[in-house]
């Protein structure tokens, strides 16, 4: 087995909790690994075996350039996961191609760089790029907030960047559902409380994670999640995935996202997904998959 690469960022060094126990869990299991910024230009991603992606938390704020360093690692090593599903997932318009497919999602609209302006007809709705991180640049607005969110919306277009307009989920309060897969099997679930708590304000310090609780999905909320990872390119070649699901009205559940790039597994509630994760890691490795 050659070195496995955890790719991360400066920040990621900074606050990916999970990176060390990580480090330590494969060099148990006799993994060679470690930690390398994404964007460290003096490191020969060649002279590695495989590159598994973690904690590349700042890629949104420079999607070209990370994209092309995923296409050269994709060409002298093993990445995971693939670069066409890191192209896919790195822009939420993939939400269409769930729905193409006949899976629930949050009713989405998008508005590309100089489309009219859309305000949906719902008493609370959400503003957010349809690029993004740890929901940067997002914001919840009331009916009666039409001129904050026209200005929200045309902002972000101005900067050439597609929005995304949705309702806002009334039963969001009873925690939004992260399901982790690895290797594609089902790891473990997380339950968060609400991210957007304050209204009409854009707040990139917000915890991303408030609240996190063991949660044990539903058979509905497990089958969904399998069907939506099913649905993205290579699927069958995607070695961490999470599926992040909400309930509608009804209490049936959609796909809010799916974070097959660089999701944070929540290994500090769940040591048995840390041993799992060092295992998948390890055996996709050795075996030459992806």
């Amino acid at each position: 087995m050659g070195r496995v690469v955890l790719a991360t960022s400066a920040v990621g060094l900074e606050r990916d909790v999970d990176l060390p126990p990580v480090l330590d869990a494969l060099g148990a299991l006799g993994v060679s690994a470690e930690a390398v910024r994404w964007d460290d230009e003096g490191y020969d991603w060649a002279a590695c075996d495989s590159v598994v992606i973690r904690s590349t938390w700042d890629y949104a704020e420079r999607l070209d350039e990370y994209l092309g360093w995923v296409d050269h690692v994709a060409a002298v090593a093993r990445l995971h996961n693939p670069a066409e599903v890191v192209r896919w997932n790195s822009d939420k318009r993939y939400l269409r191609d769930l729905a193409a497919q006949g899976l629930p999602i949050v009713p989405t609209v998008f508005l590309a760089p100089g489309d009219p302006v859309e305000l949906p007809g719902h008493e609370q709705f959400v503003v957010k790029p349809s690029v993004s991180a740890g929901a940067h640049d997002t914001a919840r607005y009331t009916a009666d907030q039409g001129a904050l969110a026209e200005a929200h919306i045309r902002s972000l277009q101005a900067a050439g960047r597609t929005v995304m307009v949705q309702p806002y989920l009334s039963r969001i309060a009873e925690g939004e559902r992260a399901l982790v897969f690895l290797g594609g099997e089902f790891s473990h679930a997380l339950r968060k409380g609400p991210v957007l708590t304050d209204i009409g304000v854009i707040d990139n310090a917000r915890v991303a994670h408030p609240d996190l609780v063991i949660h044990q999905p539903s058979p509905a909320e497990r089958e969904l999640a399998v069907a939506a990872i099913a649905a993205a390119p290579r699927s069958k070649e995607i070695l961490i995935a999470r599926a992040d699901l909400a309930l509608a009205d009804d209490g049936t559940p959609v796909v809010m996202e799916l974070e097959l790039i660089e999701p944070f597994l929540f290994f500090g509630h769940t040591p048995e997904g840390l041993e799992r994760f060092a295992r998948v890691v390890r055996e996709w490795t050795a075996s030459g998959v992806g």
